[in-house]
């Protein structure tokens, strides 16, 4: 494959061009399991090229960790040739996650069983990233957040992802109806503006709070909701 602009030779299709500083694919997927990743990269609209990077990695295999790290590294220097504006992902929740651990780019999760039409027709519709520290982004009437440390974890937590613009605590219900013990958080069902509810649970009190995000309407909100429970989930394993 050849450079778009400058039609220099690419050492894989959809490589970004050193010679004429130009990308040639505007859009990456990555779908990722313990033993294999395919790359796929697309440029308006269009898919440019599929590499699949593979392991031979097994539980019970005493290198499995290593052989996990070089899948996911290798995978990750797959989506950095392309330099892409938009980066998706799709698989195994841990293998994501250590995907989005070796990349600086934000990484969406789409649906597992969307088409490549479809991944990749949103990615004219790219979801803003807001760029602030997690504190400014906390605010409103209510000041106070149940659990403790791991409350104030959470809220920062999720108030540091890309895609969430505001949280503002809400009132704290004491009222005795929990009956969870231990400290639980969990990011509710997106309404149709595409804005979420950060519920917290410490034993009887529960708390939710309000969560603005950069999403447009319910079903990409849904999206920003799976990947924050995908993260919580991870954060207080």
């Amino acid at each position: 494959m050849e450079c778009r602009r400058c039609a220099s030779s690419l050492e894989r299709p959809g490589d970004y061009c050193l010679a004429c500083n130009t990308s040639n694919a505007d859009a990456v997927l990555v779908e990722i399991e313990p033993t294999r990743a395919l790359v796929v990269a697309a440029l308006d609209g269009e898919v440019v090229s599929e590499r699949v990077v593979k392991t031979a990695a097994h539980d019970e295999d005493p290198e499995r960790e290593v052989a996990l790290r070089n899948l996911v590294g290798r995978a990750a220097d797959e989506v950095r040739r392309k330099r892409p504006d938009d980066v998706y992902v799709r698989g195994e929740r841990e293998m994501v996650q250590r995907l989005r651990g070796e990349l600086a780019a934000s990484v969406s999760r789409v649906a597992d069983d969307a088409s490549y039409d479809k991944v990749f027709a949103d990615a004219d519709e790219t979801l803003k990233v807001v760029d602030a520290d997690p504190a400014e982004k906390i605010g409103g009437s209510h000041s106070t957040l149940i659990g403790g440390r791991d409350g104030r974890r959470a809220v920062r937590h999720v108030a540091g992802y890309g895609h969430v613009k505001k949280i503002i605590p809400g009132p704290i219900d004491a009222s005795g109806r929990g009956s969870q013990d231990g400290f639980a958080a969990k990011v509710t069902r997106a309404d149709g503006n595409g804005n979420l509810r950060l519920l917290l649970r410490d034993g009887s009190s529960v708390q939710e709070n309000r969560v603005v995000t950069t999403a447009r309407d319910r079903e990409t909100g849904e999206r920003v909701r799976q990947e924050l429970n995908d993260t919580l989930a991870d954060e207080f394993a």
